[in-house]
């Protein structure tokens, strides 16, 4: 997915400041906003890889329709991240490092699956591959930009 490979390289760019926090923007550090960012971006790639393109049905969602095509920005503070995508444990450096490189691949051959494989988004219903890159470039510049926002 090309349109991911420059922000994942910015994300990489900010890991040295992993532990940065700014309450007035955000209770959560930049490593946290780095490890959600690349949670999702696993978690859904996964899910599109497993998916059954021969089931993908395609049905109108205002929510996903003034998001992803109208906005074309994810509002900020208006949504929790479900539990699945919000990061366990310690961050360290070397963790998300290593969760970098492990989207990486993932990551590959994302060219070659079918246009209908799909996940399911709790707000948006059922995203085909081509919404998939839309969502996961919008929800990864949102945290980018939470993290710029943090180290000004």
């Amino acid at each position: 997915m090309k349109i991911l490979l420059p922000i994942l390289t910015n994300l990489t760019e900010k890991l040295d400041a992993f532990e940065q926090i700014k309450p007035t923007v955000s209770i959560s550090s930049v490593g946290w906003q780095i490890e959600h960012s690349l949670k999702t971006i696993d978690l859904i790639i996964t899910a599109c890889k497993k998916s059954d393109p021969s089931t993908y049905q395609w049905k109108f969602k205002l929510n996903r329709f003034l998001i992803l095509d109208v906005l074309q920005k994810i509002p900020r503070g208006k949504a929790k991240a479900p539990k699945v995508v919000q990061p366990e444990g310690e961050i360290t450096r070397e963790s998300l490092q290593l969760h970098l490189e492990k989207v990486h691949q993932n990551l590959e051959n994302w060219e070659n699956l079918d246009r209908n494989v799909y996940f399911f988004h709790p707000y948006f219903g059922n995203l085909d591959k081509k919404a998939t890159e839309r969502f996961l470039k919008l929800h990864t510049l949102h945290h980018l930009h939470i993290i710029e926002d943090i180290l000004k």
